[in-house]
């Protein structure tokens, strides 16, 4: 498999159930370009976005699970960059699904960069508030 994106240290939130769900988004991503590249059928793509949107929304739940349960201050904030992500990546699905859009390179280029920095800054503030309440790797 091809990686657009390489787990590593920089990622890492502490919080093993977070990372985890980090490093299952990211196989997705990696998946999804190397269909890209491979010139997979549209139909292999669409399960494959599909997946992603799928698992996205359950991951974006754990987070905002943890959150509200230890009244994370910075929770309106994060819940709606999770709620633009959602909204993005719906948008390029619907338009895939209708032919109006192909997968490209800008498009794995937006899930890797909003990914990568969205776990970097914003995530990462949310596993040190999460240690300092207490949370260990569940």
């Amino acid at each position: 498999m091809y990686e657009l994106i390489k787990w590593n240290n920089e990622l890492e939130t502490k919080i093993e159930e977070i990372d985890s769900q980090h490093k299952k988004l990211i196989q997705i991503i990696n998946k999804l370009y190397t269909a890209m590249l491979e010139k997979k059928a549209k139909n292999i793509l669409k399960d494959i976005i599909g997946e992603l949107i799928d698992y996205t929304k359950y991951h974006f739940s754990t987070e905002e699970n943890y959150m509200e349960k230890y009244n994370y201050p910075g929770y309106l904030n994060h819940k709606s960059q999770h709620g633009f992500f959602v909204r993005k990546v719906n948008e390029f699905q619907e338009k895939f699904k209708s032919g109006s859009a192909t997968l490209s390179i800008e498009i794995l280029n937006f899930l890797k960069d909003w990914l990568v920095n969205h776990i970097k800054v914003v995530d990462k503030e949310l596993g040190k508030f999460l240690i300092e309440k207490g949370v260990k790797d569940l």
